[in-house]
């Protein structure tokens, strides 16, 4: 290190230790937002009990030998939720700016545009590969369990481990694009009712200029309606309860992490809505849902209905599904839940 990132690191690592035994109980992302610095910074600095080394490549590389790790802890979060879900990595597909992994316990959905930095970390003992954007915050992490291949680990760390230790180059995040049109066109609906794959959703709204929101409240309640707030909820006690196995999406701008099966287990902790499994925990912040809504799309195989929460912001908290796969039709027990919590009826 030279002799300024030493001193930079050293200013870190005492604030960092002033305020953790402030908050103790408190995660290293929400000590980076008080200290008004990203969280790379802190893995960086070798924060507490980090020690972290900077690993050198493109992502996509590391990524794609993430299998011979065996089962790990797979993390994707945004600012409100967070998904953590046990597996392998299966049946990875990583290229230039997407990538996909479709195993049956960890299904994740890459976009590589704004990946800039990859660590090891050893954070007390517990190891992981953690994935950063340009900003600094995290995208992706998998940890390493009991179930996980140890020396696999530290094999890949040495192959890819970076001779010098560079400090992380952190810009502030682009702001998302404003679309261009706050009013959606008499064509929205039409195109919306000529989908036949989910799929084709994104097209749609980069077609129309739109963002989700807009599109949600110009298409008409047939298709798609805003519900209460405490719905999802609501909704994971419903399927709990009946064992109607979901989907649940929790995504960034750089990635997507899906869970798929029934779940049980449920416990409210303050502000935090928990679903945890042995195999699956989801932390939802339900404080910080502004807007819900039932969406109802055609696609080949049927009507697919979801459930959608979004944040202040515009951005979308989690999102969910009934579980099927292509070329199955909707669960019947899910869509007949969906159908309950709406005022108005869907189309059908």
């Amino acid at each position: 290190m030279t002799l300024a990132i030493e001193e930079i690191s050293k200013s870190l690592r005492e604030r960092y230790a002033r305020l953790k035994d402030e908050n103790p109980k408190a995660r290293i992302r929400n000590l980076a937002q008080k200290m008004s610095v990203s969280e790379v910074e802190l893995v960086a600095a070798n924060c507490g009990d980090i020690r972290s080394t900077p690993l050198r490549g493109p992502a996509q590389d590391i990524f794609k030998e993430l299998g011979s790790l065996g089962r790990v802890m797979a993390l994707t979060r945004n600012e409100w939720c967070v998904h953590e879900r046990h597996g392998r990595y299966e049946e990875i597909r990583a290229g230039k700016t997407m990538g996909i992994v479709l195993g049956p316990d960890i299904d994740l959905r890459m976009f590589f545009g704004d990946w800039k930095t990859t660590w090891a970390v050893n954070d007390g003992g517990r190891l992981s590969i953690q994935f950063f954007d340009g900003a600094g915050a995290a995208i992706h992490k998998v940890y390493v369990t009991d179930e996980s291949d140890t020396a696999a680990y530290q094999a890949l760390v040495e192959k890819y481990a970076e001779g010098a230790e560079p400090w992380p180059a952190v810009q502030e995040a682009a702001a998302p694009e404003d679309s261009a049109v706050t009013q959606a066109t008499p064509a929205l609906r039409s195109d919306w009712l000529s989908m036949k794959d989910t799929h084709e959703f994104h097209s749609l709204l980069q077609k129309h200029k739109v963002a989700r929101l807009t599109a949600l409240r110009a298409v008409g309640a047939d298709l798609a309606q805003e519900v209460s707030n405490d719905l999802a909820e609501r909704m994971l006690r419903d399927v709990a309860e009946r064992d109607i196995p979901f989907m649940c999406f929790v995504g960034n701008r750089g990635m997507i992490q899906i869970h798929s099966g029934p779940v049980k287990k449920l416990m409210r902790m303050g502000p935090w809505f928990n679903v945890l499994e042995p195999h699956f925990n989801l932390h939802l912040d339900t404080t910080a849902i502004v807007s819900t809504w039932v969406v109802n799309k055609p696609s080949k195989d049927g009507w697919v209905t979801s459930l959608e929460c979004f944040a202040e912001n515009g951005d979308m908290i989690v999102q969910f599904f009934g579980a099927r796969k292509p070329g199955v039709p909707e669960l019947a027990s899910w869509r007949e839940l969906l159908v309950g919590y709406c005022p108005l009826p869907l189309a059908a």
